[in-house]
């Protein structure tokens, strides 16, 4: 690059932090990232699991396998959103939203743990337990190995707000918002009940948390998006819908009734796991009708919850 061509890009560029524009410290990612430094400080390291393993011990061949499945499903999952998560990160670096890359920051850093967290109990805790992607089931694979990294691989070379809704619907609403959350539900409904498998527990309570901060910055993302252009709410609803089927799958592929851990209600879990893409609509459905500045308000009131 010449000389007279480099002081042309250095003249065009600004600081917002030193330009008057400066941080908008009211705006709901820089809120999310306030609340990320003060309840996103765990250390995976620092979870007890001796419990656990005479827990593990004890329990029967048939739960161990089914939590074995959950297990290896998480630690990929965590895996996959660490490294599919990059994309996004520079796609709004390159837009100049400052106060996102700063949340975004966090956000990696916490999917980062996540994947340390799961990896340390089934190290510690379930050692000898093979490869286990021979849990990864057909429709599994097709979130995980194709629908995620080709969405968010998609904003490499395009960056626009379709490509950006389509990328949070599926990492946001769809991995973290449905999957994950259903996944939480039987570990709650399970171990936790019949107190069980504690530093399990309290790393999923820890990781539950960190995720809510991660489903409110993909719904404001979204409702963004669909702010400055209402007719992408085709583009919302055309995905979400797209994947019931793959996630009816995925349920039958897992989830059958015998197959749960003891004290685990099918039709209770089957009710909990189709209302999540229905709330996700539905809050989503906000923002074709709500000015910006509301859509805040309650942004801000759904960060409050996750103290």
């Amino acid at each position: 690059m010449s000389s007279k061509m480099s002081s042309e890009v250095m003249n065009l560029r600004t600081f917002k932090t030193t330009s008057e524009a400066s941080l908008q410290s009211e705006s709901f990612p820089l809120r999310l990232y306030e609340k990320a430094k003060k309840l996103g400080i765990w250390d995976p390291a620092d979870i007890d699991f001796q419990q656990d393993k005479r827990d593990w011990a004890a329990m029967s061949e048939a739960d161990k396998e089914t939590f074995l499945r959950l297990l290896s499903q998480f630690q990929a999952g965590e895996e996959s959103v660490a490294l599919d998560l990059v994309p996004l990160i520079d796609a709004v670096a390159r837009d100049g939203r400052l106060e996102e890359e700063m949340f975004l920051t966090t956000f990696l850093f916490e999917e980062a743990k996540h994947t340390e967290f799961f990896h340390r109990f089934l190290k510690e805790v379930v050692p000898g337990a093979g490869d286990l992607t021979r849990f990864h089931s057909p429709a599994y694979r097709k979130i995980f190995y194709e629908e995620l990294p080709e969405a968010m691989g998609r904003l490499r070379e395009n960056t626009s707000p379709s490509a950006l809704v389509e990328a949070a619907v599926t990492y946001n609403m769809v991995v973290e918002g449905v999957i994950a959350e259903s996944g939480y539900y039987i570990f709650f409904e399970t171990a936790k009940k019949q107190g069980k498998l504690p530093g399990l527990v309290q790393g999923i309570t820890y990781v539950k948390m960190d995720e809510s901060r991660h489903i409110s910055y993909g719904t404001y993302l979204i409702q963004r998006c669909l702010q400055a252009d209402p007719k992408l709410w085709d583009v919302v609803n055309r995905k979400l819908t797209g994947f019931v089927p793959t996630l009816l799958g995925y349920i039958e592929e897992n989830f059958d009734p015998q197959s749960l851990p003891e004290g685990m209600d099918y039709n209770n879990f089957l009710t909990y796991s189709s209302n999540l893409l229905r709330n996700r609509l539905t809050v989503l459905e906000r923002a074709l009708k709500q000015p910006i500045d509301e859509i805040y308000r309650i942004g801000q009131r759904e960060v409050e919850v996750i103290e």
